[in-house]
């Protein structure tokens, strides 16, 4: 047969889309078995020590069953539902077959003959005999290629190819019919570069004849070529020998197929689940040829471009037979054809490097201990990391150092106290009406008018309304067109379901609704002149006015309209015209950390109206309120446990409202929230209500007061019929405690105190004081190490002189007095620590000696260094777990100094362990109050946060001091409880900010006398100027002139030179605040060259101006500010009647 014959019968396989090979094949297969075994096209092949089947056939290895051909990977294929039959079993050894060519010749091929397709059954496949096997292949193992070479699928009537540059695109090689991989990216696991064999040579031949001979082959898979090159010269006719040589030589067909222009390829398809083609695995499937296609009778279209499926292997010659090899996964060339590619997709900057060890722990071991904790450390470099969201969102909250703590108490009796109310705190309802409020419990009612007394002025039982038995649920004011009746009709639910109107003038009903609903009432609200009720399964009744006239609604006459929500809401409110619900029950997600409340809206007044769900922007905990600010009507705040409000815009598109932010102001519950003038106030459950500034970003807290000291703020409540009534802003809260309470809701007591502030001096006499602080990190160094070298013997002589006149207070604040690593030495100050302190405020007997020793040498340099007729007193002595504070003042002072006190506050492992935290003391001048706080905060280079939670903690603490009876020396309304109570504030300590530098850069700058440099990259300067939450932003620093003072190798001059290399840093600091600024005058600002510690010491001394009123005078000061703010308590009420009215409220 010549070549020229299977080139011209060739060329129809090549141009359709499922191959006519099958058919070719088949009837080969039928040819066979009349036959016997041909010998056409077959080329002897030496004999082999280890015949191996290369990337697309199989040799002499899998059992009988376990050998399959894979189907084409055309989308013809794909899409035929065919049952895919078992494979036939192996050729026996020395067969030789007759294959089909797959490239075209000029002249009809004999072996295309009208043969018919055999049956698709398995039975007729497996019936199948196989031609001998090939076992002169293992010749071709024995002798090593030159050079690497591409693997080539057999082909025949090809003596040579073209070479092949890796700048273009690969030629296409010719392609087995009846054994070759569907998958040009499947390779065997045989042809691993450590176990490749050489090129294929002149036995491939015989290897196609005797698989061609029984086996059914599949369809060529889509080519990536051109369609016009598709003709009798293009296609490469096939050879029987491959170059073994790294470029593929070619004839004049081949060499025009190379020298086409080069086509790119398209996009990789996505990786499909085949199998492999393994010799040693039964993992081979095929479609069977036999089924019917219809598209055989028609001409097929021409095939599309393909890749290439030539693959760069490095062939080697094998010395002994390996093992058999595991499947692999696919492999494609690369498109610069120099390395190969997985056939799965690895995402966009995955690593080629294998995966990190894992350990293993054999089954049944013993689980490895987990990681211990690390001890506290006092510098503790590791700490970097950020705590838990509790300390990162310490920033973001709310300022409140600068808001007033006076109580805003409101009275409509001049001359008498507050009054109290007992209100049930679980089942008690109140309704507010001017002067008047209504308490309801159980079948009680009582009305109390507040003008009078606080004596109720009636005591009502249900059964005396007609309503036996009833219990009260609710309560509201009922809106009215008549003037006489403004404000005076009460609604009262009960759990009944009926509903009854009440006269609190006179205590009688005036008319009743029996059964209005099936189940308790639980809501009953106002909305200009129609009434709300809503019961315990969701029913709403809505009883508005006839449009037509202008009567008032009645409970007997008007006939409410019917809406359906859903039951049990644990919150409800009417806002804007719309109703507002809330389930505490009812959440988004199923973990904890996705759980989100579902608001539900209900436009009521709009028949047509279904409602809508909606979802604050992030994870907050149930809706507990909700409100509006009369300063920014289109913005609604809604409270949530955990400390969150989340706010809500109402001007959008849809009408609905839309959740635009989530704040969280507090580490406690928000239980309650009113909109108060231009202030947010929010009740939370520690007690405490905060009015918010929401004008500026972050929130500034205006005031902040115990309103019910240690419990829960129930409810708040606006009393808007007093802004006409009684001419006062009323706010009511409600308590744990069983007590409801009256605020002023303009605070008008403290815009008296600010306008007092400004002419004070009008009023005042004053005197300055000489404060002299001294700040030092002594690393556990005793007071005899003070020896040897001038600077550390003089270190004490030259800080007291350090002033021009002797100082009349000298504050000593030290630092890890006592090593902080020795568990021994910290558990033995714990247990010691504490201990009752002599009157005279010396040092405790029941301390340990680390303490006393620097006690006694303090007392000692202080009578050494002063002259001998001036003497000094120690007022107090504090020591916690390395912390240690000795104030001296100048006994002929000593008189002036008042509410002595001195304390402790810890801030270490979450205020439990006094590692890190402060001694804080104070006492009163006159009118004027001082605090020194002597600190160490959290170590680490990137602990910023932790570092501000800490001076949080100390400065923001509700009960630091126990309140004293000096009303006028405290600001802000302060009784002296709080740091911040305090007109003046001197903070010093190791702070541990530290340098965002290089650690080179900043020695050089150092060593070159740059400190501007560096100080634009000293963390507590930064904090102060760009963190708006920081709470040491009210707090002053003298400039820094002198060098870092943290970390020094000890009894050395040069910084840290240990493994750590920490960068160095002004980690000891000396700060002030003063309610006045002027008030305060820094002296110097300067530090020591003791060498004993890793930290240089530092001091700092002031001149500060105390106050002393004059009684009489300021009092008629106020009297004329009194006058000022009635006129603008006027302006501000006639602004809220506005807004109340807009809201449709009253």
């Amino acid at each position: 047969m010549e070549s020229s014959e299977i080139d011209q019968e060739s060329l129809h396989a090549v141009k359709s889309l499922r191959s006519k090979f099958e058919k070719l094949a088949s009837e080969t297969v039928s040819s066979q078995r009349v036959s016997g075994n041909g010998d056409l096209l077959a080329v002897a092949a030496p004999s082999s020590p280890r015949p191996r089947a290369t990337s697309s056939s199989q040799v002499d290895g899998p059992p009988p069953d376990a050998l399959y051909l894979r189907a084409s990977s055309s989308s013809s294929d794909l899409k035929a539902p065919l049952k895919r039959v078992p494979p036939p079993p192996p050729p026996p050894r020395g067969s030789k077959s007759v294959i089909p060519s797959p490239l075209p010749s000029p002249s009809p091929s004999p072996l295309l003959r009208p043969v018919p397709i055999p049956p698709t059954s398995n039975s007729s496949i497996k019936d199948l005999s196989l031609p001998p096997s090939v076992s002169s292949l293992k010749n071709r193992f024995d002798t090593p290629p030159s050079s690497p070479s591409r693997i080539q699928s057999p082909r025949q009537s090809l003596t040579s190819f073209s070479s092949i540059q890796p700048e273009s695109k690969p030629a296409i090689p010719p392609r087995p019919v009846s054994f070759l991989a569907p998958s040009h990216q499947t390779t065997s696991p045989d042809d691993t570069p450590a176990t490749s064999r050489s090129p294929f040579s002149e036995d491939e031949q015989e290897i196609a004849e005797a698989f061609t001979s029984k086996f059914i082959p599949p369809p060529i898979p889509a080519r990536q070529q051109p369609h016009g090159n598709v003709d009798g010269n293009s296609i490469r006719k096939l050879g029987a020998h491959f170059s073994d040589s790294s470029g593929v030589s070619g004839d004049s067909d081949a060499s025009q197929r190379s020298s086409r222009p080069i086509i790119v390829p398209p996009p990789r398809p996505p990786p499909r689940g085949r199998p492999s083609v393994s010799p040693n695995k039964g993992g081979h499937t095929f479609m069977p040829s036999s089924v019917p296609n219809p598209k055989f009778s028609s001409p097929p279209p021409p095939l599309p471009v393909r890749r290439s499926t030539a693959m760069p292997q490095e062939p080697t010659a094998p010395a002994s037979m390996p093992p058999p090899l595991p499947n692999r996964s696919q492999v494609t060339l690369a498109l610069n054809g120099n390395e190969p590619t997985t056939g799965e997709r690895k995402p966009v900057g995955s690593s080629k490097l294998p995966p990190p060890p894992t350990r293993i722990i054999g089954l049944g071991d013993k689980l490895p201990p987990p990681r211990r904790p690390s001890t506290p450390s006092s510098d503790e470099e590791e700490s970097g990391e950020e705590d838990e969201p509790k300390v990162q969102a310490v920033d973001l909250m709310p300022d409140s150092s600068t808001s007033f703590r006076r109580p805003p108490t409101l009275g409509f009796r001049d001359g008498y106290s507050e009054p109290r109310i007992h209100v049930h705190p679980h089942a008690g309802c109140v309704a507010l009406s001017g002067s008047y409020a209504v308490v309801g419990h159980g079948h009680h009612i009582k009305i109390y008018d507040l003008a009078l007394s606080e004596v109720p002025v009636f005591s009502l039982d249900t059964k005396d309304m007609g309503v036996k038995e009833a219990k009260v649920t609710c309560m509201e004011i009922r809106p009215t067109t008549s003037d006489a009746d403004h404000g005076f009709l009460l609604w009262v639910g009960t759990k009944e379901g009926h509903i009854f109107e009440l006269d609190i003038r006179t205590g009688a009903v005036r008319g009743t609704k029996y059964a209005a609903h099936l189940h308790p009432v639980m809501y009953i609200f106002r909305h200009g002149r129609s009434m709300i009720t809503l019961d315990e399964s969701g029913k709403v009744l809505i009883f508005f006015p006839d449009p037509e006239n202008q009567e008032d609604i009645t409970l007997l006459n008007t006939i409410p309209r019917v809406l359906r929500t859903t039951d049990k809401q644990d919150f409800v409110k009417m806002i804007d015209g719309k109703l507002w619900t809330s389930g505490r029950l009812e959440h988004h997600g199923t973990t904890a950390t996705q759980k989100l409340p579902i608001i539900r809206i209900y436009d009521i007044f709009n028949p047509a109206s279904t409602g809508r769900s909606l979802l604050p922007l992030e994870h907050v905990g149930p809706v507990t309120s909700a409100t509006i600010i009369p300063s920014q009507p289109r913005m609604v705040y809604v409270g949530h446990e955990e400390g969150f409000i989340s706010i809500w815009e109402l001007d959008t598109e849809d009408g609905y409202p839309l959740c635009v932010e989530v704040i969280k102001v507090s580490v406690s519950d928000v239980l309650s929230l009113e909109g108060v003038n231009n202030r947010l106030w929010a009740g939370s459950r520690n007690g405490m209500i905060s009015a918010y500034d929401v004008s500026q970003k972050p929130w500034l807290v205006t005031n902040c007061w115990n309103a019910h000291p240690g419990l829960p703020v129930m409810k708040m409540a606006v009393n808007h019929f007093a802004v006409g009534k009684v001419g006062r802003l009323c706010v009511a809260s409600i308590g744990r405690d069983e007590q409801m309470r009256l605020w002023d809701g303009l605070l008008g007591l403290d815009w008296i105190d600010k306008e007092l502030v400004k002419s004070e001096t009008s009023f005042s006499s004053f005197h300055d004081l000489t404060v002299l602080v001294v700040s030092w990190n002594c690393d556990s160094a005793r007071p005899d190490a003070l020896t040897g070298e001038p600077e550390n013997f003089n270190f004490l002589n030259d800080v007291l002189h350090s002033v021009g006149h002797p100082p009349d207070v000298i504050v000593f604040g030290l630092q890890e007095v006592i090593d902080l690593e020795s568990r021994k030495m910290v558990a033995k100050n714990v247990l010691l620590g504490g201990k009752k302190k002599p009157e005279d405020g010396g040092l405790s007997d029941k301390v340990t000696g680390a303490y006393k020793r620097w006690y006694d040498r303090l007392v000692i340099a202080v009578k050494t260094a002063m002259p001998r007729d001036l003497a000094y007193c120690v007022v107090h002595t504090e020591s916690l777990v390395g912390l240690f504070t000795c104030i001296f003042v100048k006994t002929t002072e000593r008189g002036s100094f008042d509410d002595v006190s001195i304390t402790t506050i810890k801030r270490g492992m979450g205020g439990r362990y006094g590692n890190k935290g402060g001694i804080v003391a104070r006492f009163v001048v006159g009118d004027s109050s001082i605090c020194f706080i002597n600190c160490h905060l959290a170590a680490g280079q990137n602990a910023v946060r932790r570092r501000n939670a800490d001076i949080a903690g100390m400065l923001e603490d509700k009960a630091v001091f126990a309140p004293t009876e000096h009303p006028l020396a405290y600001v802000g309304g302060g009784d002296g409880s709080m740091v911040l109570d305090h007109e003046f504030v001197i903070l010093n300590g190791d702070m541990n900010y530290r340098i965002d530098h290089r650690r080179d850069a900043i020695i050089s700058s150092i060593n070159n006398g740059d400190l501007a440099s560096i100080l634009l990259h000293d963390q507590l300067l930064r904090e102060i100027k760009f963190n708006r939450g920081c709470r040491l932003r009210g707090f002053a620093e003298g400039l820094l002139t002198f060098n870092p003072t943290y970390k020094y190798d000890p009894h050395s001059n040069e910084y840290d030179s240990s493994e750590k290399r920490r960068a160095p840093a002004w980690c000891d600091r000396i700060l002030w605040r003063s309610r006045v600024p002027t008030r305060v005058r820094q002296l110097h600002y300067r530090r020591y060259e003791t060498n004993v510690s890793d930290h240089r010491p530092i001091s700092a001394a002031f001149s500060v101006t105390f106050k002393a009123f004059d009684k009489e005078t300021r009092e008629k000061a106020k009297a004329v500010l009194q006058a000022e703010w009635n006129e603008e308590q006027e302006r501000l009420l006639a602004a809220l009647n506005s807004f109340y009215v807009t809201q449709a409220l009253i």
